[in-house]
Protein backbone atom coordinates (compact mmCIF):
# COMPACT_ATOMS: atom_id res chain seq x y z
CA UNK A 1 0.00 0.00 0.00
CA UNK A 2 2.82 2.33 0.96
CA UNK A 3 4.69 1.54 -2.24
CA UNK A 4 1.60 2.31 -4.36
CA UNK A 5 1.18 5.65 -2.66
CA UNK A 6 4.81 6.51 -3.42
CA UNK A 7 4.38 5.53 -7.05
CA UNK A 8 1.18 7.60 -7.27
CA UNK A 9 2.94 10.62 -5.79
CA UNK A 10 5.81 10.12 -8.20
CA UNK A 11 3.44 9.98 -11.20
CA UNK A 12 1.52 13.06 -10.01
CA UNK A 13 4.80 14.91 -9.51
CA UNK A 14 5.94 13.94 -13.00
CA UNK A 15 2.63 15.09 -14.52
CA UNK A 16 2.90 18.38 -12.64
CA UNK A 17 6.45 18.81 -13.89
CA UNK A 18 5.34 18.12 -17.47
CA UNK A 19 2.47 20.61 -17.16
CA UNK A 20 4.65 23.35 -15.71
CA UNK A 21 7.36 22.67 -18.27
CA UNK A 22 4.88 22.75 -21.15
CA UNK A 23 3.34 25.99 -19.95
CA UNK A 24 6.70 27.68 -19.49
CA UNK A 25 7.93 26.50 -22.86
CA UNK A 26 4.75 27.59 -24.65
CA UNK A 27 4.86 31.12 -23.27
CA UNK A 28 8.61 31.30 -23.84
CA UNK A 29 8.08 30.30 -27.46
CA UNK A 30 5.26 32.81 -27.78
CA UNK A 31 7.41 35.61 -26.38
CA UNK A 32 10.22 34.57 -28.69
CA UNK A 33 7.91 34.72 -31.72
CA UNK A 34 6.59 38.11 -30.62
CA UNK A 35 10.12 39.43 -30.28
CA UNK A 36 11.00 37.97 -33.67
CA UNK A 37 7.93 39.62 -35.18
CA UNK A 38 8.81 42.89 -33.47
CA UNK A 39 12.37 42.77 -34.78
CA UNK A 40 11.11 41.95 -38.25
CA UNK A 41 8.68 44.86 -38.08
CA UNK A 42 11.45 47.15 -36.87
CA UNK A 43 13.59 46.08 -39.81
CA UNK A 44 10.72 46.80 -42.20
CA UNK A 45 10.07 50.07 -40.38
CA UNK A 46 13.71 51.04 -40.77
CA UNK A 47 13.55 50.41 -44.49
CA UNK A 48 10.33 52.39 -44.76
CA UNK A 49 11.84 55.17 -42.66
CA UNK A 50 14.86 55.43 -44.96
CA UNK A 51 12.67 55.36 -48.07
CA UNK A 52 10.31 58.00 -46.69
CA UNK A 53 13.14 60.27 -45.61
CA UNK A 54 14.82 59.85 -49.00
CA UNK A 55 11.56 60.72 -50.72
CA UNK A 56 11.04 63.70 -48.39
CA UNK A 57 14.54 64.98 -49.08
CA UNK A 58 13.85 64.52 -52.79
CA UNK A 59 10.75 66.68 -52.40
CA UNK A 60 12.78 69.38 -50.66
CA UNK A 61 15.36 69.27 -53.46
CA UNK A 62 12.52 69.69 -55.94
CA UNK A 63 11.21 72.64 -53.93
CA UNK A 64 14.68 74.19 -53.92
CA UNK A 65 14.81 73.87 -57.69
CA UNK A 66 11.47 75.68 -57.88
CA UNK A 67 12.96 78.32 -55.59
CA UNK A 68 15.87 78.89 -57.96
CA UNK A 69 13.40 79.20 -60.85
CA UNK A 70 11.42 81.82 -58.91
CA UNK A 71 14.63 83.81 -58.40
CA UNK A 72 15.32 83.60 -62.13
CA UNK A 73 11.74 84.80 -62.80
CA UNK A 74 12.31 87.70 -60.36
CA UNK A 75 15.46 88.81 -62.17
CA UNK A 76 13.72 88.54 -65.56
CA UNK A 77 10.75 90.56 -64.26
CA UNK A 78 13.09 93.22 -62.84
CA UNK A 79 14.63 93.74 -66.27
CA UNK A 80 11.16 94.04 -67.82
CA UNK A 81 9.78 96.52 -65.26
CA UNK A 82 10.56 100.12 -64.42
CA UNK A 83 12.67 100.43 -61.22
CA UNK A 84 10.10 102.91 -59.85
CA UNK A 85 7.00 101.14 -58.52
CA UNK A 86 4.81 104.16 -59.31
CA UNK A 87 5.54 103.62 -63.01
CA UNK A 88 4.50 99.95 -62.92
CA UNK A 89 0.88 98.94 -63.52
CA UNK A 90 -1.07 95.91 -62.38
CA UNK A 91 -1.83 95.12 -66.01
CA UNK A 92 1.90 94.94 -66.76
CA UNK A 93 2.32 92.46 -63.91
CA UNK A 94 -0.55 90.32 -65.22
CA UNK A 95 0.96 90.19 -68.70
CA UNK A 96 4.44 89.50 -67.31
CA UNK A 97 3.18 86.67 -65.05
CA UNK A 98 1.64 84.97 -68.08
CA UNK A 99 4.84 85.30 -70.11
CA UNK A 100 7.05 83.99 -67.30
CA UNK A 101 4.67 81.11 -66.56
CA UNK A 102 3.89 81.93 -62.91
CA UNK A 103 0.52 82.38 -61.28
CA UNK A 104 1.04 85.94 -60.12
CA UNK A 105 3.61 88.64 -59.46
CA UNK A 106 3.28 91.11 -56.60
CA UNK A 107 5.46 94.08 -55.64
CA UNK A 108 6.15 94.99 -52.00
CA UNK A 109 7.40 98.31 -50.71
CA UNK A 110 7.85 99.79 -47.23
CA UNK A 111 4.97 101.94 -45.95
CA UNK A 112 6.25 104.32 -43.28
CA UNK A 113 2.78 105.57 -42.44
CA UNK A 114 1.58 102.08 -41.60
CA UNK A 115 5.00 100.98 -40.30
CA UNK A 116 4.62 97.93 -42.51
CA UNK A 117 5.78 96.35 -45.75
CA UNK A 118 2.72 96.17 -48.01
CA UNK A 119 1.75 94.85 -51.45
CA UNK A 120 1.42 97.98 -53.59
CA UNK A 121 1.06 96.38 -57.01
CA UNK A 122 -0.05 92.86 -58.01
CA UNK A 123 -1.49 90.80 -60.84
CA UNK A 124 -3.90 89.40 -58.22
CA UNK A 125 -6.39 92.04 -57.02
CA UNK A 126 -6.90 90.20 -53.73
CA UNK A 127 -3.29 90.90 -52.82
CA UNK A 128 -3.43 94.69 -53.18
CA UNK A 129 -2.94 96.62 -49.96
CA UNK A 130 -2.16 93.53 -47.85
CA UNK A 131 0.33 94.18 -45.06
CA UNK A 132 2.94 91.68 -43.91
CA UNK A 133 3.72 92.81 -40.37
CA UNK A 134 1.83 89.86 -38.86
CA UNK A 135 3.44 87.31 -41.15
CA UNK A 136 6.03 85.71 -38.90
CA UNK A 137 8.82 85.09 -39.90
CA UNK A 138 8.11 86.42 -43.40
CA UNK A 139 8.15 90.00 -42.17
CA UNK A 140 11.59 89.46 -40.60
CA UNK A 141 12.90 88.13 -43.93
CA UNK A 142 11.40 91.14 -45.80
CA UNK A 143 13.14 93.60 -43.49
CA UNK A 144 16.50 91.86 -43.98
CA UNK A 145 16.06 91.79 -47.77
CA UNK A 146 15.28 95.52 -47.90
CA UNK A 147 18.34 96.13 -45.69
CA UNK A 148 20.43 94.10 -48.20
CA UNK A 149 21.34 91.66 -45.42
CA UNK A 150 21.37 87.84 -45.63
CA UNK A 151 18.09 86.34 -44.45
CA UNK A 152 18.59 84.69 -41.05
CA UNK A 153 15.34 82.68 -40.94
CA UNK A 154 16.46 79.14 -40.04
CA UNK A 155 14.22 77.43 -42.57
CA UNK A 156 13.25 78.00 -46.17
CA UNK A 157 15.78 78.66 -48.96
CA UNK A 158 18.25 81.55 -48.96
CA UNK A 159 19.99 82.67 -52.16
CA UNK A 160 21.74 85.92 -53.11
CA UNK A 161 19.26 88.78 -52.45
CA UNK A 162 16.51 86.14 -52.36
CA UNK A 163 14.48 84.06 -49.90
CA UNK A 164 11.60 81.62 -50.35
CA UNK A 165 9.63 79.65 -47.79
CA UNK A 166 7.95 76.25 -48.22
CA UNK A 167 4.56 75.77 -49.81
CA UNK A 168 1.97 77.36 -47.54
CA UNK A 169 -1.67 78.46 -47.51
CA UNK A 170 -2.25 81.95 -48.85
CA UNK A 171 -3.28 84.52 -46.25
CA UNK A 172 -5.29 86.50 -48.81
CA UNK A 173 -6.85 83.39 -50.38
CA UNK A 174 -7.23 80.61 -47.79
CA UNK A 175 -8.23 78.01 -50.38
CA UNK A 176 -4.97 78.36 -52.31
CA UNK A 177 -1.52 76.91 -51.59
CA UNK A 178 1.44 78.76 -53.10
CA UNK A 179 5.19 78.97 -53.01
CA UNK A 180 6.42 82.59 -52.98
CA UNK A 181 9.83 83.93 -53.92
CA UNK A 182 11.10 87.32 -52.68
CA UNK A 183 13.88 89.23 -54.49
CA UNK A 184 15.46 92.64 -53.80
CA UNK A 185 18.96 93.78 -54.81
CA UNK A 186 18.62 97.54 -54.14
CA UNK A 187 18.23 98.58 -57.79
CA UNK A 188 14.46 99.15 -57.44
CA UNK A 189 12.28 100.76 -54.80
CA UNK A 190 10.20 97.58 -54.45
CA UNK A 191 10.64 93.86 -53.74
CA UNK A 192 9.59 91.39 -56.40
CA UNK A 193 7.34 88.50 -55.38
CA UNK A 194 6.54 85.94 -58.11
CA UNK A 195 4.66 82.86 -56.89
CA UNK A 196 3.23 79.62 -58.22
CA UNK A 197 0.58 77.16 -57.02
CA UNK A 198 1.30 73.68 -55.67
CA UNK A 199 0.16 71.92 -58.87
CA UNK A 200 3.72 71.04 -59.90
CA UNK A 201 4.55 69.88 -56.41
CA UNK A 202 1.34 67.87 -56.22
CA UNK A 203 2.19 66.12 -59.49
CA UNK A 204 5.65 65.30 -58.13
CA UNK A 205 4.16 63.97 -54.88
CA UNK A 206 1.61 61.86 -56.75
CA UNK A 207 4.36 60.34 -58.90
CA UNK A 208 7.22 59.81 -56.46
CA UNK A 209 6.28 61.49 -53.18
CA UNK A 210 6.05 60.21 -49.62
CA UNK A 211 2.31 59.56 -49.60
CA UNK A 212 2.61 57.37 -52.70
CA UNK A 213 5.51 55.54 -51.10
CA UNK A 214 3.47 54.93 -47.93
CA UNK A 215 0.54 53.63 -49.97
CA UNK A 216 2.74 51.19 -51.89
CA UNK A 217 4.48 49.97 -48.72
CA UNK A 218 1.11 49.09 -47.15
CA UNK A 219 -0.06 47.37 -50.34
CA UNK A 220 3.14 45.30 -50.62
CA UNK A 221 3.28 44.22 -46.95
CA UNK A 222 0.15 42.49 -45.71
CA UNK A 223 1.13 42.91 -42.06
CA UNK A 224 1.24 46.72 -42.30
CA UNK A 225 -2.00 48.54 -41.56
CA UNK A 226 -0.96 52.19 -41.39
CA UNK A 227 2.09 54.45 -41.69
CA UNK A 228 1.93 58.03 -40.43
CA UNK A 229 4.51 60.83 -40.18
CA UNK A 230 3.68 63.01 -37.16
CA UNK A 231 4.79 66.49 -36.08
CA UNK A 232 5.62 65.72 -32.40
CA UNK A 233 5.14 69.31 -31.23
CA UNK A 234 1.86 70.23 -32.89
CA UNK A 235 0.32 66.73 -32.58
CA UNK A 236 -0.29 67.32 -28.88
CA UNK A 237 -2.69 70.17 -29.79
CA UNK A 238 -4.93 67.63 -31.46
CA UNK A 239 -6.10 69.86 -34.32
CA UNK A 240 -4.68 71.91 -37.22
CA UNK A 241 -2.80 75.13 -36.38
CA UNK A 242 -4.95 78.09 -37.53
CA UNK A 243 -4.54 81.87 -37.59
CA UNK A 244 -7.04 84.56 -38.61
CA UNK A 245 -6.25 86.90 -41.52
CA UNK A 246 -7.29 90.52 -41.91
CA UNK A 247 -10.56 89.44 -43.52
CA UNK A 248 -11.46 87.31 -40.49
CA UNK A 249 -10.81 84.02 -42.31
CA UNK A 250 -8.97 81.09 -40.64
CA UNK A 251 -5.75 80.05 -42.35
CA UNK A 252 -4.35 76.52 -41.80
CA UNK A 253 -0.55 76.33 -41.73
CA UNK A 254 0.79 73.35 -43.70
CA UNK A 255 4.27 73.60 -42.20
CA UNK A 256 2.78 73.05 -38.72
CA UNK A 257 0.28 70.33 -39.63
CA UNK A 258 0.07 67.60 -36.94
CA UNK A 259 -0.01 64.88 -39.62
CA UNK A 260 2.78 65.44 -42.11
CA UNK A 261 2.28 62.36 -44.30
CA UNK A 262 -0.04 59.38 -44.41
CA UNK A 263 -3.35 58.79 -42.63
CA UNK A 264 -4.17 58.62 -38.93
CA UNK A 265 -7.01 56.18 -38.30
CA UNK A 266 -5.56 53.70 -35.76
CA UNK A 267 -5.76 56.05 -32.80
CA UNK A 268 -4.67 55.22 -29.24
CA UNK A 269 -5.36 57.20 -26.09
CA UNK A 270 -1.64 57.09 -25.28
CA UNK A 271 -0.48 58.31 -28.69
CA UNK A 272 0.44 61.78 -27.43
CA UNK A 273 2.45 60.36 -24.52
CA UNK A 274 4.20 57.74 -26.67
CA UNK A 275 5.05 60.25 -29.39
CA UNK A 276 6.45 62.65 -26.80
CA UNK A 277 8.46 59.83 -25.21
CA UNK A 278 9.95 58.75 -28.56
CA UNK A 279 10.70 62.37 -29.48
CA UNK A 280 12.40 63.38 -26.21
CA UNK A 281 14.35 60.14 -25.73
CA UNK A 282 15.17 59.81 -29.45
CA UNK A 283 14.46 56.07 -29.06
CA UNK A 284 11.98 53.70 -30.65
CA UNK A 285 8.84 53.02 -28.59
CA UNK A 286 6.71 49.91 -29.22
CA UNK A 287 3.32 49.01 -27.77
CA UNK A 288 1.21 45.85 -28.08
CA UNK A 289 -2.45 46.87 -27.86
CA UNK A 290 -5.92 47.02 -29.41
CA UNK A 291 -6.86 49.72 -31.93
CA UNK A 292 -10.04 49.84 -34.02
CA UNK A 293 -11.00 46.43 -32.57
CA UNK A 294 -7.76 44.98 -33.99
CA UNK A 295 -4.84 43.51 -32.10
CA UNK A 296 -1.87 45.55 -33.32
CA UNK A 297 1.75 46.39 -32.63
CA UNK A 298 2.30 50.14 -32.94
CA UNK A 299 5.83 51.45 -33.31
CA UNK A 300 6.92 55.06 -32.83
CA UNK A 301 10.21 55.82 -34.61
CA UNK A 302 12.05 59.17 -34.26
CA UNK A 303 13.39 60.25 -37.66
CA UNK A 304 16.29 62.72 -37.69
CA UNK A 305 16.03 65.50 -40.27
CA UNK A 306 18.40 68.38 -41.14
CA UNK A 307 18.01 71.68 -39.34
CA UNK A 308 16.18 74.19 -41.51
CA UNK A 309 13.57 71.72 -42.74
CA UNK A 310 9.99 72.84 -43.36
CA UNK A 311 8.63 70.84 -40.39
CA UNK A 312 7.91 73.55 -37.80
CA UNK A 313 6.92 73.55 -34.12
CA UNK A 314 4.21 75.68 -32.52
CA UNK A 315 6.59 78.65 -32.31
CA UNK A 316 7.48 78.44 -36.00
CA UNK A 317 10.96 76.97 -35.40
CA UNK A 318 12.36 74.15 -37.49
CA UNK A 319 12.27 70.71 -35.79
CA UNK A 320 15.28 68.37 -35.83
CA UNK A 321 13.14 65.23 -36.09
CA UNK A 322 9.60 63.99 -36.58
CA UNK A 323 7.93 60.72 -35.46
CA UNK A 324 7.05 57.93 -37.86
CA UNK A 325 4.29 55.65 -36.52
CA UNK A 326 3.86 52.19 -38.03
CA UNK A 327 0.87 49.98 -37.18
CA UNK A 328 1.33 46.22 -37.74
CA UNK A 329 -1.30 43.49 -37.52
CA UNK A 330 -0.62 41.12 -34.59
CA UNK A 331 -2.61 38.46 -36.45
CA UNK A 332 0.58 37.44 -38.24
CA UNK A 333 2.20 36.61 -34.87
CA UNK A 334 -0.82 34.56 -33.82
CA UNK A 335 -0.92 32.75 -37.17
CA UNK A 336 2.76 31.89 -36.79
CA UNK A 337 2.07 30.59 -33.29
CA UNK A 338 -0.83 28.45 -34.48
CA UNK A 339 1.17 27.01 -37.37
CA UNK A 340 4.00 26.05 -35.03
CA UNK A 341 1.84 24.72 -32.21
CA UNK A 342 2.28 21.06 -33.19
CA UNK A 343 6.03 21.54 -33.54
CA UNK A 344 6.12 23.22 -30.14
CA UNK A 345 4.13 20.38 -28.59
CA UNK A 346 6.50 17.81 -30.06
CA UNK A 347 9.54 19.72 -28.83
CA UNK A 348 7.96 20.10 -25.38
CA UNK A 349 7.42 16.34 -25.15
CA UNK A 350 10.99 15.57 -26.18
CA UNK A 351 12.37 18.11 -23.71
CA UNK A 352 10.17 16.73 -20.92
CA UNK A 353 11.36 13.16 -21.51
CA UNK A 354 14.99 14.26 -21.70
CA UNK A 355 14.55 16.36 -18.56
CA UNK A 356 13.14 13.38 -16.66
CA UNK A 357 16.02 11.17 -17.81
CA UNK A 358 18.51 13.85 -16.88
CA UNK A 359 17.00 14.20 -13.40
CA UNK A 360 17.27 10.45 -12.86
CA UNK A 361 20.87 10.38 -14.10
CA UNK A 362 21.86 13.33 -11.94
CA UNK A 363 20.18 11.82 -8.91
CA UNK A 364 21.97 8.52 -9.48
CA UNK A 365 25.29 10.32 -9.98
CA UNK A 366 25.00 12.41 -6.83
CA UNK A 367 23.89 9.45 -4.74
CA UNK A 368 26.86 7.45 -6.00
CA UNK A 369 29.23 10.40 -5.52
CA UNK A 370 27.99 10.99 -1.98
CA UNK A 371 28.49 7.32 -1.08
CA UNK A 372 31.97 7.36 -2.57
CA UNK A 373 32.89 10.53 -0.68
CA UNK A 374 31.65 9.13 2.62
CA UNK A 375 33.47 5.87 1.96
CA UNK A 376 36.67 7.67 1.03
CA UNK A 377 36.49 9.86 4.12
CA UNK A 378 35.86 6.85 6.35
CA UNK A 379 38.83 5.03 4.83
CA UNK A 380 41.01 8.10 5.38
CA UNK A 381 39.85 8.33 8.98
CA UNK A 382 40.60 4.65 9.69
CA UNK A 383 43.99 4.83 7.99
CA UNK A 384 45.02 7.94 9.89
CA UNK A 385 43.90 6.52 13.24
CA UNK A 386 45.83 3.33 12.48
CA UNK A 387 48.91 5.33 11.54
CA UNK A 388 48.70 7.39 14.70
CA UNK A 389 48.25 4.22 16.82
CA UNK A 390 51.21 2.60 15.07
CA UNK A 391 53.32 5.69 15.83
CA UNK A 392 52.33 5.60 19.52
CA UNK A 393 52.97 1.84 19.77
CA UNK A 394 56.30 2.23 18.01
CA UNK A 395 57.31 4.93 20.47
CA UNK A 396 56.29 2.73 23.42
CA UNK A 397 58.05 -0.29 21.89
CA UNK A 398 61.27 1.66 21.38
CA UNK A 399 61.03 3.48 24.71
CA UNK A 400 63.40 1.01 26.47
CA UNK A 401 65.91 1.28 23.64
CA UNK A 402 65.74 5.08 23.85
CA UNK A 403 66.37 4.95 27.62
CA UNK A 404 69.31 2.58 27.22
CA UNK A 405 70.80 4.78 24.51
CA UNK A 406 70.45 7.83 26.72
CA UNK A 407 72.08 5.97 29.66
CA UNK A 408 75.02 4.90 27.48
CA UNK A 409 75.60 8.42 26.18
CA UNK A 410 75.51 9.74 29.78
CA UNK A 411 77.98 7.12 30.98
CA UNK A 412 80.34 7.90 28.15
CA UNK A 413 80.02 11.65 28.74
CA UNK A 414 78.91 12.25 25.12
CA UNK A 415 77.02 15.45 25.90
CA UNK A 416 76.87 16.77 22.34
CA UNK A 417 75.66 13.47 20.90
CA UNK A 418 73.14 13.23 23.76
CA UNK A 419 71.71 16.68 22.91
CA UNK A 420 71.39 15.77 19.23
CA UNK A 421 69.68 12.47 20.07
CA UNK A 422 67.25 14.14 22.50
CA UNK A 423 66.45 16.85 19.98
CA UNK A 424 65.62 14.28 17.30
CA UNK A 425 63.62 12.14 19.74
CA UNK A 426 61.69 15.16 21.06
CA UNK A 427 60.88 16.31 17.50
CA UNK A 428 59.45 12.92 16.56
CA UNK A 429 57.30 12.74 19.68
CA UNK A 430 56.16 16.34 19.25
CA UNK A 431 55.21 15.70 15.63
CA UNK A 432 53.07 12.73 16.66
CA UNK A 433 51.42 14.76 19.44
CA UNK A 434 50.69 17.61 17.02
CA UNK A 435 49.01 15.21 14.60
CA UNK A 436 46.84 13.91 17.47
CA UNK A 437 46.06 17.45 18.70
CA UNK A 438 44.77 18.62 15.29
CA UNK A 439 41.64 16.60 16.06
CA UNK A 440 40.52 15.94 12.46
CA UNK A 441 42.09 12.85 10.82
CA UNK A 442 41.67 14.09 7.24
CA UNK A 443 43.31 17.44 7.98
CA UNK A 444 45.97 15.73 10.13
CA UNK A 445 46.84 13.44 7.20
CA UNK A 446 47.12 16.41 4.86
CA UNK A 447 49.38 18.34 7.27
CA UNK A 448 51.60 15.26 7.79
CA UNK A 449 52.01 15.00 3.97
CA UNK A 450 52.72 18.73 3.55
CA UNK A 451 55.25 18.70 6.43
CA UNK A 452 57.11 15.93 4.63
CA UNK A 453 57.11 18.00 1.42
CA UNK A 454 58.27 21.08 3.33
CA UNK A 455 61.15 19.15 4.88
CA UNK A 456 62.15 17.84 1.45
CA UNK A 457 62.02 21.33 -0.14
CA UNK A 458 63.82 23.05 2.74
CA UNK A 459 60.73 25.12 3.62
CA UNK A 460 59.98 26.25 7.18
CA UNK A 461 56.34 25.20 7.58
CA UNK A 462 54.62 26.11 10.85
CA UNK A 463 51.03 25.18 11.77
CA UNK A 464 48.72 25.74 14.68
CA UNK A 465 45.15 24.39 15.13
CA UNK A 466 42.51 24.78 17.84
CA UNK A 467 39.07 23.23 18.27
CA UNK A 468 39.04 21.04 15.15
CA UNK A 469 38.06 18.02 17.23
CA UNK A 470 34.55 19.53 17.19
CA UNK A 471 34.49 19.62 13.38
CA UNK A 472 31.74 17.60 11.69
CA UNK A 473 32.99 14.51 9.88
CA UNK A 474 32.05 13.71 6.30
CA UNK A 475 31.83 15.74 3.07
CA UNK A 476 32.91 18.95 4.78
CA UNK A 477 36.21 17.44 5.95
CA UNK A 478 37.03 16.34 2.40
CA UNK A 479 36.27 19.79 0.99
CA UNK A 480 38.35 21.39 3.75
CA UNK A 481 41.35 19.28 2.80
CA UNK A 482 40.93 20.45 -0.81
CA UNK A 483 40.79 24.08 0.32
CA UNK A 484 43.77 23.80 2.68
CA UNK A 485 45.75 21.61 0.26
CA UNK A 486 45.38 24.06 -2.63
CA UNK A 487 46.31 27.02 -0.43
CA UNK A 488 49.43 25.21 0.86
CA UNK A 489 50.40 24.13 -2.69
CA UNK A 490 49.97 27.73 -3.84
CA UNK A 491 52.25 28.85 -0.98
CA UNK A 492 54.86 26.19 -1.81
CA UNK A 493 54.96 27.32 -5.44
CA UNK A 494 55.53 30.93 -4.35
CA UNK A 495 58.21 30.42 -1.64
CA UNK A 496 60.30 28.15 -3.86
CA UNK A 497 61.22 31.30 -5.82
CA UNK A 498 63.33 32.50 -2.85
CA UNK A 499 66.51 31.33 -1.04
CA UNK A 500 66.15 28.69 1.72
CA UNK A 501 66.34 31.19 4.57
CA UNK A 502 63.27 33.06 3.19
CA UNK A 503 61.05 30.03 2.50
CA UNK A 504 58.42 30.44 5.20
CA UNK A 505 54.79 29.28 5.45
CA UNK A 506 52.49 29.46 8.47
CA UNK A 507 49.03 27.86 8.65
CA UNK A 508 46.56 28.52 11.46
CA UNK A 509 43.13 26.99 11.95
CA UNK A 510 40.48 27.52 14.59
CA UNK A 511 36.84 26.54 15.17
CA UNK A 512 35.11 28.94 17.55
CA UNK A 513 31.76 30.76 17.82
CA UNK A 514 30.23 28.68 15.01
CA UNK A 515 32.92 29.90 12.60
CA UNK A 516 35.72 27.84 11.09
CA UNK A 517 38.70 29.97 10.08
CA UNK A 518 41.95 29.12 8.30
CA UNK A 519 44.71 31.68 7.71
CA UNK A 520 47.81 30.91 5.67
CA UNK A 521 50.65 33.34 5.07
CA UNK A 522 53.81 32.93 3.03
CA UNK A 523 56.71 34.95 1.68
CA UNK A 524 55.78 37.03 -1.41
CA UNK A 525 57.71 40.09 -2.56
CA UNK A 526 55.00 41.20 -5.02
CA UNK A 527 52.08 40.66 -2.65
CA UNK A 528 50.74 44.23 -2.82
CA UNK A 529 50.74 44.34 -6.63
CA UNK A 530 49.19 40.87 -7.00
CA UNK A 531 46.41 41.71 -4.53
CA UNK A 532 45.72 45.02 -6.25
CA UNK A 533 45.37 43.36 -9.68
CA UNK A 534 42.57 41.17 -8.25
CA UNK A 535 43.04 38.29 -10.73
CA UNK A 536 44.18 35.57 -8.33
CA UNK A 537 40.82 33.76 -8.40
CA UNK A 538 40.27 34.02 -12.18
CA UNK A 539 40.25 30.74 -14.11
CA UNK A 540 43.59 30.21 -15.87
CA UNK A 541 45.42 33.08 -14.14
CA UNK A 542 48.79 32.17 -12.62
CA UNK A 543 51.83 34.14 -11.42
CA UNK A 544 54.02 31.04 -11.68
CA UNK A 545 56.27 29.88 -14.48
CA UNK A 546 55.91 26.49 -16.16
CA UNK A 547 52.87 24.27 -16.75
CA UNK A 548 50.62 25.76 -14.08
CA UNK A 549 46.96 25.96 -15.16
CA UNK A 550 45.77 28.56 -12.63
CA UNK A 551 43.04 26.27 -11.25
CA UNK A 552 43.97 25.88 -7.55
CA UNK A 553 42.72 29.21 -6.17
CA UNK A 554 39.53 29.25 -8.33
CA UNK A 555 38.72 25.78 -6.88
CA UNK A 556 39.23 27.16 -3.38
CA UNK A 557 36.89 30.09 -4.10
CA UNK A 558 34.25 27.78 -5.60
CA UNK A 559 34.23 25.50 -2.55
CA UNK A 560 34.18 28.41 -0.07
CA UNK A 561 31.30 30.05 -1.97
CA UNK A 562 29.32 26.79 -2.00
CA UNK A 563 29.46 26.77 1.83
CA UNK A 564 28.43 30.46 1.95
CA UNK A 565 31.83 31.39 3.38
CA UNK A 566 34.30 34.18 2.61
CA UNK A 567 37.76 34.13 1.07
CA UNK A 568 39.98 37.18 1.51
CA UNK A 569 43.51 37.95 0.37
CA UNK A 570 45.77 40.80 1.48
CA UNK A 571 49.42 41.76 1.87
CA UNK A 572 51.13 42.71 5.14
CA UNK A 573 54.07 44.95 5.96
CA UNK A 574 56.45 41.99 6.55
CA UNK A 575 56.43 40.95 2.89
CA UNK A 576 53.84 38.17 3.23
CA UNK A 577 50.68 37.43 1.27
CA UNK A 578 47.83 36.30 3.52
CA UNK A 579 44.79 34.17 2.59
CA UNK A 580 41.92 33.98 5.09
CA UNK A 581 39.05 31.46 4.78
CA UNK A 582 35.97 31.76 7.00
CA UNK A 583 33.17 29.19 6.93
CA UNK A 584 29.98 29.02 8.98
CA UNK A 585 29.75 25.87 11.14
CA UNK A 586 26.61 24.87 13.00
Amino acid sequence: MMRRRKWLLAILGLLLLIGVNNTIYYFTAKRSLENSMRHEMLAVAKQIQLSIEQSRLGGEVFQNQIGRELRAVSIAAQYALDPDIDKVTNEQLTELATKLDVNHISLFRPDEARDDIVIDKSSDPKELGAGSKTWDPWYQAFQQLFALKPVSVKWGQVLNHFWTGPYESATTDVDKIYKWGYYYDGSTNYMLDPYISNEMMKQYEDATGVNRLIKRAIEDNASLLEITAVNPDTFSVGKPILTKNSAGEWVEHITQAPIIYGEYTYKLKDDVRNIEKAYKSNRIVTVNTIANDTHVIKTYIPVQIPKGSSVLDLEGNSLDRYILTIVSDYKFVQDSLDSQFLNIGFIITIITVLSALLVLLVRHYFRRSRNEVVKETQVTYVEEINQLLVSVKAQRHDFLNYVQTIQSLVDLGKVTELKDFMKELTGEIQLTNEMINIGNPAIAALIRSKLAQAQERKVRFENNFHGLDKLDFGMKSLDLTRVIGNLIDNAFDEVMKYPEERRFIRLEGVLADNTLEFVIRNTCDNAARIVEEGKLFDQGFSTKQGAHQGLGLPIVKEIVTSYKGTLQVKSDEDGFIVFAVRLPHY
